[in-house]
């Protein structure tokens, strides 16, 4: 088991040298001054001059297995047509919700660069741009997973029933449950990653407040790299990407995500238990993402 991460959060007036250091995390948590907020990723919105930034601990090899379950996988034999056909749902919810257009629809151009970096054929990006159109029903199902962590399902169907029993069948086979009221733990923001490597935790905390995020995070990709993620309003996405750029950070990936409002630390039995549910839960055909609020240091 991986120590407690470090916690850091600065006030936007924090001069170097006053940072007092605490416990926290997530695949959204976060370090910070003063005193411990009850939310790990989102201070309080407010018109006080002052904001708290959070900066959770880079997740340990072998600890973490949120950004490796998460996020879509690389490519290895047939997980990378499962992965186009996750990328092909995703632009199809995207047009569903904000239009065809990408330079009017910031969460579908973010996925459709991130098409292009994952290699997935033109073709197959203009396929699923044309079948947005094709009768389906997005759906988020709400779940309850080992050790008491809760889950979101979002899932692309053209049959609500099957997928509920499908998605029921599994939840129950890894330990899980379907259990309503899980969505109210989550809220959805935008998020811009970026490579961690050589950026300390005082820099991730001097770009947050100069690109104007709300938090910080430290994780790392499925091959264990470090990556920053910063964490802001959806309506602020492309105005913190913007300002990445321009301070040179090169960008990984942006868009929008279900950030937990409170994290929960599981013991290791328990760990390993939501990771293979998870995993199952990633494979269904009709599952597009999960979203869970287990603390990544776990």
């Amino acid at each position: 088991m991986a120590g407690a991460a470090v916690v850091l959060r600065a006030l936007r007036t924090l001069r170097p040298g006053t940072l007092a250091t605490t416990s926290g995390w997530f695949s959204a948590p976060a370090e910070s001054v003063l005193p411990p907020p009850s939310r790990a990723w989102c201070p309080p919105r407010s018109s006080c001059p002052v904001r708290a930034l959070q900066v959770s601990s880079a997740s340990r090899a072998g600890h973490n297995k949120w950004s490796k379950v998460k996020n879509i996988k690389g490519p290895k034999d047939e997980a990378r047509s499962r992965m186009f056909n996750k990328l092909t749902m995703m632009i199809r919810i995207a047009v569903r919700e904000g239009g065809p257009n990408p330079e009017n629809n910031i969460n579908l151009a973010q996925i459709l660069e991130q098409c292009r970096s994952k290699n997935m054929p033109k073709a197959s990006i203009e396929t699923a741009m044309k079948a947005a159109g094709k009768p389906a029903h997005q759906h988020m199902f709400e779940a309850r997973g080992p050790g008491g962590c809760l889950l979101l399902i979002e899932a692309l169907t053209d049959n609500h029933s099957r997928s509920q029993q499908d998605i029921k069948r599994l939840l129950i086979r890894n330990g899980g449950m379907l259990s309503d009221g899980a969505r109210h733990n989550f809220e959805k923001r935008g998020a811009v990653v970026v490579p961690g490597q050589n950026v300390s935790t005082e820099r991730a905390l001097e770009l947050a407040i100069e690109v104007g995020a709300e938090d910080v995070q430290e994780t790392e990709d499925e091959e264990e790299q470090p990556l920053l993620k910063f964490i802001c309003d959806m309506m602020d996405t492309g105005n913190v990407r913007a300002s990445l750029e321009q301070q040179g950070m090169t960008i990984t990936s942006a868009g929008l995500e279900f950030v937990p409002r409170t994290l929960l630390s599981l013991d290791e039995d328990n760990l390993n238990a939501a990771s293979t549910l998870i995993d199952t839960l990633t494979d269904c055909p009709d599952v597009v993402r999960v979203w869970d609020n287990i603390q990544a240091d776990s």
